[in-house]
């Protein structure tokens, strides 16, 4: 761990902050030391919840949700609450600049940033005043709707590849606030449709179409394929997930040299055992 410790905190001190630690569920625990909550961020205006015409609404199992490591509800729970930190440092790094696309990514795969990503939407949604879409960009796996617990025919591939309309692929999980874009089928040539003129479009669009919604992409691992770097030009801000003892010194730092010159607003280091 030494090692990999030393790496983030080079990260931190070279691209900004490194929120410590969020260990893989449900076992969260993030260290308080170095958060920075900012006391000039304005209130939030609270806005009614929306109501989905065009929409499909999928209600989900929360029961199932729990059993796949998500926490459906952000209150009463002491792992909800950690998860709120991450969700503050987050938004206050973001929001108070006008920036409201996140792109979550990690060295390799398996180090816990669809996860990361999951719940950290489910967390912005609880937000008074805030919306959230959950959009699944890993082209090549795309397993939000995995975790979720719901089949889906089309999704972002279809956007991108076939002219599928927003309405037809959006779905609403019966989570209140939150709406998810899913991947839909499984792609090879994602790296050139994820950075077409048509995906940077729909970023402006999703971007500039309301005012209080956040929006979370969940990519493809850096190292794995280009397709993290290829989007990463229409993102406002890069998380970087690190799992505790499994990315290596040199995934990490191979994947800042990728990144450099890239919005990273910071690194999360996962399933970090004290």
């Amino acid at each position: 761990m030494s090692k990999l410790q030393k790496a983030l905190d080079k990260a931190k001190e070279a691209r900004g902050d490194t929120f410590d630690t969020l260990d893989q569920l449900p076992e969260y625990s993030l260290k308080p030391e170095g958060i920075s909550v900012s006391p000039s961020r304005p209130k939030a205006r609270e806005c009614p919840a929306p109501v989905y015409n065009q929409t499909r609404v999928i209600p989900v199992d929360f029961h199932r949700l729990m059993q796949n490591r998500i926490i459906p509800i952000c209150h009463g729970n002491p792992v909800a609450d950690r998860i709120k930190i991450l969700r503050t440092q987050v938004l206050n790094r973001m929001v108070e600049e006008g920036k409201n696309t996140l792109l979550i990514t990690s060295a390799n795969p398996g180090e816990g940033k669809t996860l990361t990503a999951i719940n950290l939407a489910i967390s912005v949604s609880h937000e008074i005043g805030r919306t959230t879409l959950l959009v699944d960009a890993d082209l090549r796996k795309p397993t939000i709707h995995n975790y979720l617990g719901f089949e889906v025919e089309k999704g972002l591939s279809d956007y991108l590849q076939n002219g599928s309309g927003l309405n037809d692929i959006m779905i609403s999980p019966g989570i209140e606030k939150l709406v998810i874009l899913p991947g839909g089928k499984p792609l090879s040539n994602s790296a050139e449709l994820l950075g077409a003129p048509r995906m940077e479009s729909l970023v402006k669009e999703l971007k500039e179409r309301y005012s209080d919604r956040f929006i979370i992409f969940d990519s493809s691992s850096l190292l794995s394929c280009a397709d993290a770097l290829v989007f990463s030009r229409f993102i406002d801000g890069i998380l970087i997930v690190v799992e505790a003892e499994k990315t290596t010194k040199n995934d990490l730092k191979r994947t800042l040299e990728l990144l450099e010159g890239k919005p990273v607003i910071g690194t999360l280091l996962n399933k970090y055992k004290n």
